[in-house]
């Protein structure tokens, strides 16, 4: 018997941006995390999540175990998941970047690994045919105990390439690429590599500045060019110079 009242629950993440709610909550001898629809763009975002995860499976990506429909949209039930969120945004731009103050003291061979996570995950994002949408740190739970990098939220991930037919795409501005700002741009592959260009940028950084080695920070800086033909053109390319710094 899955019983999922959030009367019952153990944390409620209120005033999120997305307009979702969302909350933990004991059910079937397990901890979950329920996400509902609490906006109509919230809802998109919520059928969009299951396009995605019926296309992608990497266990770094956190995968709905349960669907229910109803009036609002589907609620997706997940599993449980120790762990930070690096950034925590909620309504009116307020941040809580706590967690990621946090991740970039860590030692960097720590660091790296759970770079290569998030990147081996986004080979599986781009074999699927998807494209990086509203990537940002808010979307890495770090478990600082197991060491152990997650990605959730990605709700916002599209199949691609294809034109933008709005003035932008949703995301953070230290993430967004030119092209998700410009109504007409098309939105592909290398959209993806500049926000996993940002992604190593910033979680690489630190109080006293880049982490990194010169060879790391150049193919970051690649990756992150505002001009999308002066990025990597794959997901794949961005990965194996990475790798090979």
């Amino acid at each position: 018997m899955w019983d999922l009242d959030p009367a019952a629950a153990f944390v409620v993440f209120g005033d999120q941006d997305s307009g979702c709610v969302s909350y933990g909550v004991e059910s079937a001898g397990r901890r979950w995390f329920v996400k509902r629809a609490g906006a109509p763009a919230a809802r998109e975002s919520l059928t969009r999540a299951l396009g995605l995860h019926a296309a992608v499976r990497h266990p770094a990506v956190v995968r709905p175990e349960l669907v229910r429909d109803g009036t609002d949209g589907p609620t997706l039930v997940y599993p449980w998941c120790d762990g930070v969120v690096l950034n925590h945004a909620t309504i009116g731009g307020r941040s809580d970047r706590s967690g990621l103050d946090r991740f970039q003291r860590l030692p960097v061979a720590e660091v790296r690994a759970a770079l290569d996570i998030i990147l081996d995950a986004h080979l599986a994002v781009n074999a699927a045919g998807y494209v990086a949408i509203d990537l940002y740190d808010g979307c890495f739970l770090y478990d600082f105990d197991a060491r152990r990098m997650r990605l959730i939220d990605l709700d916002e991930y599209r199949p691609g390439p294809f034109v933008l037919d709005s003035d932008r795409l949703p995301g953070s501005h230290r993430y967004l690429s030119p092209e998700e700002l410009t109504r007409g741009a098309t939105i592909d592959e290398r959209t993806t590599v500049h926000a996993l260009g940002r992604t190593l940028h910033h979680l690489l950084d630190g109080p006293s500045g880049w982490r990194g080695t010169a060879a790391e920070r150049a193919v970051a800086d690649r990756a992150a060019r505002s001009d999308p033909a002066e990025r990597y053109a794959t997901v794949s390319a961005l990965v194996r110079d990475w790798r090979a710094a």
